[in-house]
């Protein structure tokens, strides 16, 4: 199959449970990690399965700066894209593309 036509997209609801200070890449776009933890039941060959995970994350730009206001605990909805770490990983990392907030 074509990577291009396979579609690398995720969405979920978890809450902020880590979060580093925000920075900037040498080239000034702000870029901040963070750390999610999700817990929900899902269905899988027709039974409830709880499931629960931590999942790191990376923002850049708006989605960054976003973030940084934001606080531990915070629930939140966000989409993005699975990547490695680094070239030198195989650690997958969510990009974070858009972030939703709980109504609070």
């Amino acid at each position: 199959t074509d990577a291009k036509s396979v579609p690398n997209q995720i969405a979920i609801h978890a809450r902020l449970i880590e979060l580093d200070a925000l920075r900037h890449t040498p080239a000034g776009i702000p870029v901040l990690k963070f750390s999610l933890g999700h817990e929900s039941t899902q269905m899988e060959a027709g039974v409830p399965r709880k499931v629960s995970c931590e999942i790191e994350g990376i923002a850049f730009d708006r989605e960054a700066r976003l973030l940084a206001t934001a606080s531990l605990g915070l629930g939140l909805t966000l989409h993005g894209f699975m990547d490695r770490k680094s070239r030198n990983s195989n650690r997958l990392v969510l990009h974070a593309t858009q972030i939703e907030f709980e109504n609070i």
